[in-house]
């Protein structure tokens, strides 16, 4: 059972800053690196990142200094009364214009082996630590998670509702994606989301390390009140969730580049009794791996051809017998466990001896300029994939998923103090 709650949310101010946000919102704080970060910190004196990833020394005391400063400036304010937030972004990738919808709630927190939550992919020490460190500073979430939902036709129809309405904040952000903040306070709207959510399970689309953290930070919090309550709200986070069949949501694809290894021909015929090939332009590669996507398909690039491959054999004889059908069908593991480990490759090392390309442009490019032997161009994972490969308990294969675009950060916080109750 998946238990939201509306809250009552921490934003900026109007009359501080105003509706349109753009000026202080952010990427997520994993995806800023150091020039992003100076260009944040000249945009605005209240630019989000001054929170979330501070530029001095003591980032964590500082981070919670400044929150609170903020909010005694009337910089930062809370609503008065709890609301579930619609979140939408609108944006344009490679020349068609899509709106992803989905609303943000607190969502009470289950360690993974409950099987509410689920993830999809494995997570890391340090990152935890860091993001542990920073909410035990600040006792609030500043980012909201991400995760994934089964939508019977009531969320979306509440969402397309309220969006004919004017939002309440928006904003632009580095990429030119449009987000837009309508907040949801009605009583009958909110138990309908609720009841949507009652009976799934929902996976993880990005933020694993922040939500591990905030198990672990709740499990602190309990242990530290001792007569912990349902309601009080470190038991939940904030969290935004976006239904599997929404149109706006999108997964790309993550392309693979091998430094040191090139495609024997040997191997290339002995590949050819599971997959058909022929040679097509490199310029069609997108093209091609969209007409084949019903089976695993890959784009060979090496030598300045491109060369499609298309399964049409069972590979299970690669396979562990311990992994599941959904897990065996992954574009990204048959990959690995057919074509780079026949090409003598396993356990690359990132930058070593592998590199992970967004664009096929861009891995072509490299390619041609020797900085890699070859690429593999791949499809995306479908969403209900995601899914289905987590209801197994099953971590998919590094880089499968790339949810675009990310979650902009500064539009809504949530506090989890011991006092705070939802």
């Amino acid at each position: 059972m998946v238990e939201i709650k509306p809250f009552k949310a921490m934003h900026y101010s109007e009359e501080v800053i105003g509706k349109d946000l753009s000026k202080v919102i952010t990427q997520p704080y994993d995806k800023i690196d150091g020039e992003m970060q100076r260009r944040y910190y000249e945009k605005s004196e209240y630019n989000f990142v001054k929170l979330i990833l501070p530029m001095e020394k003591e980032r964590y005391e500082t981070a919670a200094r400044r929150l609170k400063e903020w909010k005694e400036k009337g910089v930062i304010v809370r609503d008065e009364k709890p609301a579930i937030y619609i979140y939408t972004q609108e944006f344009e990738l490679r020349g068609k214009r899509y709106v992803r919808r989905g609303f943000i709630a607190a969502m009470r927190l289950h360690p993974f082996s409950e099987r509410i939550v689920l993830p999809h992919e494995k997570t890391h020490k340090g990152p935890k630590e860091d993001r542990l460190r920073m909410l035990r500073a600040t006792k609030t979430n500043l980012e909201a998670g991400f995760v994934l939902f089964h939508d019977d036709g009531r969320v979306r129809r509440i969402i397309d509702e309220k969006i004919r309405e004017e939002p309440d904040f928006y904003g632009v952000d580095d990429f030119g994606t449009v987000t837009r903040i309508y907040r949801v306070s009605d009583e009958n709207e909110i138990r309908e989301i609720q009841d949507v959510l009652r009976d799934e399970q929902v996976v993880i689309a990005d933020g694993h390390h922040r939500y591990e953290t905030a198990v672990y930070f709740r499990d602190e919090m309990r242990e530290k009140v001792g007569d912990w309550k349902d309601g009080q709200a470190f038991n939940y986070r904030m969290t935004y969730m976006v239904p599997l069949d929404d149109p706006g949501l999108l997964v790309l694809p993550t392309h693979r580049l091998l430094k040191k290894v090139k495609m024997p021909d040997e191997v290339f015929e002995k590949l050819k009794k599971y997959f058909s090939v022929e040679e097509i332009e490199p310029k069609e590669a997108e093209k091609w791996l969209a007409e084949n996507r019903d089976t695993n398909s890959f784009v060979m690039y090496q030598d300045g051809r491109a060369y499609g491959l298309r399964r049409f054999r069972d590979v299970r004889e690669f396979m562990s017998d311990e992994w599941s059908e959904s897990y065996r069908s992954l574009d990204a593991v048959v990959l690995r466990e057919v074509i780079m480990k026949s090409m003598g490759v396993e356990n690359p090392k990132i930058d070593e001896d592998i590199i992970y390309e967004r664009w096929i442009e861009d891995a072509i490019a490299k390619v041609d300029s020797g900085e890699a032997k070859v690429a593999f161009l791949m499809n995306p994972t479908p969403p209900e994939k995601v899914l289905e490969v987590a209801k197994n308990l099953e971590r998919m294969p590094q880089k499968s998923t790339d949810f675009y675009p990310k979650v902009i950060s500064g539009f809504t916080m949530m506090p989890v103090d011991e006092k705070e109750l939802l």
